[in-house]
């Protein structure tokens, strides 16, 4: 380094003072933190230097991380048992890195109440959750999943709640703007396992989430339990994709208020869960209360593609509803296709249909086809008429020609539900109602989640049973 310096110092008396800004040390290691830092490895000039990653490296996250940390792609990372991002903690992952849950101790990440995920992907190096179990062996439930804890209200009792399945994470809180991070560009596979009877960890668990977090681009393929579920909060989201997953797609229970739009959920037909599997299911909460926050949160342009096919009636009979409402929830869904299933929509319980007919449960510009009952209610002694309410709503019922998707659309290692010329869904949508003038709904022209941008293409993967990692 001495003899460098002097050489440069040389050729400076000759060219002039620019030559001495090679000689200046740099601000130094910035990232000390990192869980590959190599202290006795740091450069003269300053910068980090890193162990190099072969195949065969593997960095074990366990127990608890208090202090920032970045995981690097050239790594690859283990979650055994409960991993905590602890309260004042950012755990910062770099696009294309892989992170393996452990099967033997069903590896699970938890942000707590104050921590931050920063998982930002891109559309060509998605951020990667998933099995480590070999190549064709990987299975449902192979790990834990991903859980985020926040600081926003839910309506549970002292405002605060549990994370279900044992983790030691609280959740709730006074803050509706509170933030957890970003998770963008990010798939989720083979997660999902009960650790307690009817007590469950999901692919994406967001539990008193608040608005200024942000969540784009995440797929939830595998998964044991619910591909997406919230508990209270008002996080918002965007392009979400639930495929082949055994329980619901998009659960929202405990006062959850936040804005979700584009989705896009693919059943395997003879894969259901034995407590009923929905597209869509929202309750207030557990007993149907009135607790407050009400479970208020806004759909818009979601499609739902269920177990039954323009060439398949064969399903599993644990199947039950495309959008299952129940539990007094105010849940508002506008612009979505709900396509085969046993019932389309249900409404179950005196207090959903009073909120149905108060206009507080919404169900507004949406298609329902392909299913044996397109609408139902389980309150035989209501007083609502389901079909007077939906007509009333200018919602349609359509049939598999008229919505007219790709014929693979239903295709379950290369699925692309694109509509197609002619297809209903392509110029009917609508963002006339005031519970979609924001900035943060796109006003589309179309209905469910795509017009004639796939926004699938790229990032996501439909056949990670064979994928090499």
């Amino acid at each position: 380094m001495r003899r460098t310096c002097l050489f440069v110092l040389g050729l400076a008396l000759i060219f002039g003072s620019s030559f001495f800004y090679s000689c200046k040390k740099k601000e130094g290691c910035t990232d000390k933190n990192a869980l590959n830092y190599d202290p006795e490895a740091e450069k003269d000039d300053g910068s980090c230097k890193y162990p190099e990653a072969t195949d065969t490296a593997t960095i074990i996250l366990e127990g608890s991380i208090t202090a920032n940390k970045t995981l690097y792609s050239k790594n690859k990372y283990l979650l055994k048992g409960f991993v905590y991002v602890e309260d004042g903690v950012t755990l910062t992952i770099e696009p294309g890195t892989i992170i393996k849950g452990d099967k033997a101790t069903k590896g699970s990440l938890i942000v707590k109440r104050g921590g931050k995920l920063i998982a930002v992907g891109t559309p060509t190096k998605p951020i990667v959750f998933t099995s480590n179990q070999p190549k064709g062996q990987r299975d449902y439930g192979d790990w834990g999943g991903i859980i985020i804890c926040g600081k926003a209200p839910v309506n549970l009792p002292n405002g605060q709640g549990l994370v279900e399945g044992g983790p030691d994470a609280y959740y709730g809180g006074n803050d509706p703007n509170d933030n957890s991070g970003k998770i963008k560009y990010v798939r989720i596979e083979f997660a999902g396992i009960a650790y307690q009877p009817n007590q469950e960890i999901n692919g994406l668990t967001l539990c008193g989430v608040g608005s200024q977090t942000e969540i784009s681009h995440v797929q939830v393929s595998y998964c044991g339990d619910d591909a997406f579920e919230w508990f209270g909060g008002t996080v918002n989201a965007k392009n979400l994709v639930s495929f082949r997953n055994w329980d619901d797609d998009f659960d929202t229970d405990n006062g959850w208020s936040g804005k979700v739009q584009f989705c896009f959920a693919l059943r395997d037909p003879n894969i259901a869960d034995q407590s009923g599997s929905n597209g869509l299911e929202s309750d207030n909460d557990a007993n149907g209360t009135s607790a407050t926050p009400f479970t208020s949160g806004i759909f818009s342009n979601v499609t739902i593609l269920g177990p039954i096919t323009p060439n398949n009636t064969n399903y599993n009979q644990q199947f039950k509803r495309a959008a299952h409402l129940r539990r007094n929830t105010k849940l508002k869904i506008f612009n979505s296709v709900l396509v085969g299933y046993p019932v389309g929509l249900l409404l179950d319980g005196s207090g959903t249909e009073t909120n149905a007919m108060n206009n507080e449960l919404i169900f507004k510009n949406n298609v329902i086809t392909g299913c044996v009952d397109n609408l139902k209610t389980a309150n035989t002694t209501g007083s609502l008429d389901i079909n007077t309410w939906f007509n009333s709503n200018n919602n349609y019922i359509k049939t598999f020609q008229e919505i007219n998707l790709n014929s693979n659309a239903w295709n379950l290692t290369a699925p692309n539900p694109m509509p197609q010329s002619g297809s209903f869904l392509l110029n009917n949508g609508s963002f006339n109602y005031p519970e979609l003038q924001n900035t943060f709904f796109e006003s589309v022209n179309f209905i469910g989640a795509f017009g004639t941008n796939n926004w699938l293409s790229g990032w996501t993967n439909f056949d990670p049973q064979n994928t090499d990692y």
